[in-house]
């Protein structure tokens, strides 16, 4: 970043934390082959106003992260597509990632954050864009919550959108029946987000692990953020396979890239497709994973 970037970003941030910037020489796996159709469902494009807003509510300001530098790490990590999630900073302003989509309608997908008030029109131009489910990320400022998860709902199942869910899993024991009520398919971010440190008996991960049999999607990703050990987060191996245990027909793999919230070792994605060597031992159940359950969740042809 130049030295007029980062004070621009000073002078924008206030309250809000400044993350570290991800690894800048992204590689691919060591361990394997990546497989052909290959699909990162998680990362993000991150900016600075005026291009985008940043929520004032936000729990911390990520360094910019273009789509240059995003198409980039798809092609030195051996990914054919990709999945842009709207990062909660940027709040319901999904300008610059939806510009990122249109840019590359038949290579990248969108998931959006939006106002519960939005107007069908908008959600048609969403669609057109590549949008393809809404996202509510309960665990930072800007990207909404449960109380309005009804009209979510409505709004996916109007659509034929999914519903991703950023959450701790232990709020599955109160909202678990309402969210399976809901009609839609649903997907958890990073594993359910409960901590390694707690095993796979964890209630919360239990209760994700229920989810999941009856027909719930999820992200084997977020290894950084679930690690007590540390890198390589090899305190994470439990929780994934059990994830895969429970349904690897509805496993799919997200490097988070940039990596963002994260004061740590940061990975390289490189080194988070490496562990997934030993989260999915089984090469055939790895390029399910990696390619042929994502083509069938979000759309793409391989």
């Amino acid at each position: 970043m130049t030295n007029a970037a980062n004070a621009h970003l000073a002078f924008v941030t206030g309250t809000a934390p400044v993350c570290p910037g991800p690894d800048p020489q992204p590689r691919g796996a060591t361990r394997f082959v990546v497989p052909k159709g290959a699909v990162d469902t998680h990362a993000h494009v991150v900016g600075l106003p005026p291009e985008t807003i940043l929520a004032p509510d936000r729990g911390y300001t990520a360094p910019v992260a273009t789509e240059a530098q995003y198409l980039h790490m798809l092609e030195a990590t051996g990914m054919t597509h990709g999945v842009l999630v709207q990062i909660s900073i940027h709040g319901t302003d999904n300008s610059l990632m939806l510009k990122t989509l249109r840019a590359h309608p038949k290579r990248l997908k969108g998931v959006a954050v939006v106002e519960t008030n939005i107007s069908s029109r908008d959600c048609e131009e969403l669609a057109e864009a590549g949008i393809v489910g809404l996202r509510i990320n309960a665990m930072f400022g800007g990207g909404r919550n449960f109380a309005d998860i009804e009209r979510y709902g409505a709004i996916c199942r109007a659509m034929g959108w999914h519903l991703q869910l950023f959450i701790d899993a232990a709020v599955l024991a109160e909202y678990g029946t309402a969210l399976a009520g809901l009609g839609v398919p649903l997907i958890f971010d990073h594993m359910g987000h409960r901590p390694a440190k707690n095993g796979v008996a964890d209630a919360g991960f239990q209760n994700l692990l229920a989810m999941v049999r009856d027909g719930a999607w999820v992200k084997l990703s977020g290894a950084y953020r679930l690690t007590s050990a540390g890198f390589p987060y090899t305190d994470t191996i439990p929780l994934a396979r059990a994830l895969v245990a429970a349904a690897p027909e509805r496993c799919v793999w997200g490097s988070d890239w940039p990596n963002v919230s994260n004061w740590a070792h940061m990975p390289n994605v490189g080194d988070l497709l490496d562990l997934l060597a030993d989260w999915v031992p089984d090469e055939a159940t790895r390029n399910r994973i990696l390619a042929d359950n994502p083509a069938r969740f979000y759309g793409f042809n391989k």
